[in-house]
């Protein structure tokens, strides 16, 4: 810790002091399932003393993916820097505001299953390497209106196109309120955009430590989402609700700090691409085990949808310094920001597992110093299989299903999530492939029922 850092005793007093001059009277303790749903207990203001010493006890049973009915007691504990007024909630005299907590056990160690620890975890082991990880996710969301019922429809919000402003971005108004809420809650917005879909839109804030981000990503899902109920919309990280449409990614940048050099690791200015040799190992982890990690940054039976040709979606492993149509490129920035990014993620991943198996990935390329196959620059979507084929490109898993398999038998997702959170990811997992597996959709009543 630097000198200039403030203490845990100085950041309490702080959020003491906001609280009386906020009248914050109910403090809502937030953490993580396993698929990376916001779960919260309330708790009023005059108990601050309590959670912060993480005395907080909720039933573990009842969580997605945690523990069994005869070991259910768990313990909340806040990280005290996530406090922040909930900018919605503000009224004359009264306010609320919200922690996101880590969770532990009765006997005070931390719980496996609690995916904010899944990446502690990789944090941990990257610092013990000497680097810091950096993570900058860009996620994209679609607004669509609501029936009467205030259930979603598939009618967007707006008719509009990429970077299209006002009047056929009509969501313009709705992200304006999401970036006020974001920024009252602390994010550094950098952009803010139409998407490529009509009704679809972005809004990147600024990178930060893996963990930091990880509660930013979930953060402005929530806030997405509760803005725009404010506006009678529905919004929706879902990977791909229209069919014939661009679908939601989300972007991963990712880059290793030096802890020792205090330097950015991914850089060489000496290298024709200005990347370093840890950056290339990088890469060649990522391309090795992206296989095995997919069912994670993908995670629905609908991300594989998302996943095919003609759709700036990438299901092809390759990477290139400039080429959006592969599956890891590099920005252009050096220096302090080089950085790689990894385009196939997508937002409904839960963002503590996501970044924990990309950077676990990277780093298992780092410490094996494997090299990175060569690069492709040219459009891959454009390129004849036999192209694909003779340039010895592979391909991502093309469903939930394949994509299991080989989550179940690499090694970088037990490794990474670690016995408990691995079983109940697969188990979960496995579950919903089957009810899809099982179900008869439309399009199966469509073609076949009078046809046969």
């Amino acid at each position: 810790m630097s000198v200039n850092a403030p203490t845990r005793e100085s950041i309490l007093e702080t959020i003491k002091e906001t609280i009386e001059k906020k009248s914050v009277e109910l403090l809502h303790m937030q953490f993580v399932d396993l698929e990376g749903t916001l779960k919260h207990v309330t708790i009023t203001a005059r108990q601050l003393d309590q959670a912060v010493n993480g005395q907080t006890m909720f039933d573990g049973s009842s969580i997605t993916g945690f523990t069994p009915i005869n070991q259910s007691d768990l313990y909340l504990v806040p990280d005290i820097t996530t406090f922040a007024v909930l900018p919605w909630t503000e009224e004359e005299g009264y306010s609320e505001a919200r922690f996101l907590c880590s969770v532990k056990k009765p006997d005070g160690s931390d719980f496996e299953g609690d995916p904010r620890n899944v990446l502690k975890k990789t944090v941990k082991r990257a610092k013990d390497k000497g680097f810091s990880i950096s993570v900058g996710p860009e996620l994209e969301f679609f607004l669509f209106e609501t029936d009467e019922y205030g259930l979603p429809t598939q009618r967007t919000q707006d008719v509009g196109g990429y970077f299209e402003p006002s009047p056929k971005d009509d969501g313009e108004k709705v992200r304006l309120a999401i970036y006020k809420a974001l920024k009252m809650l602390g994010f550094t917005i950098e952009a803010s955009h139409h998407e490529v879909a009509e009704g679809q839109h972005e809004i990147n804030f600024k990178y930060a430590d893996a963990l930091a981000s990880a509660d930013a990503a979930t953060t402005y899902k929530w806030v997405v989402k509760t803005v725009a109920k404010q506006f009678g919309l529905h919004a929706t990280f879902m990977p791909k609700p229209l069919a014939g449409a661009n679908g939601n990614g989300m972007h991963v940048n990712i880059s290793l700090f030096d802890d020792e050099k205090q330097e950015n690791s991914f850089y060489d200015d000496s290298n024709k691409l200005g990347l370093s040799s840890t950056a290339y190992s990088f890469i060649a982890g990522l391309i090795d085990n992206v296989k095995d990690f997919v069912a994670v940054t993908n995670p629905l039976v609908n991300s594989y949808k998302r996943l095919v040709p003609g759709y700036e979606a990438p299901c092809y492993i390759a990477w290139s310094a400039s080429n959006r149509s592969a599956l890891i490129r590099i920005p252009a920035t050096r220096g302090a920001g080089t950085r790689v990014e990894i385009r196939c993620p997508d937002p409904t991943a839960n963002p503590y597992l996501a970044f924990a198996v990309i950077a676990s990935a990277g780093l298992d390329g780092v410490d094996r110093e494997l090299a990175a196959p060569a690069s492709v620059d040219a459009d891959i979507f454009s390129m004849t299989p036999a192209e694909i084929e003779e340039r010895g490109i592979d391909n991502l898993p093309t469903s939930l299903e394949q994509a299991l398999e080989r989550f179940e038998t690499g090694d970088i997702g037990q490794k990474t999530l670690g016995e408990h959170a691995f079983n109940e990811y697969l188990s979960l997992k496995r579950g919903e492939w089957d009810e899809f597996r099982m179900t008869v959709h439309d399009w199966e009543i469509s073609t076949y029922q009078s046809k046969f």
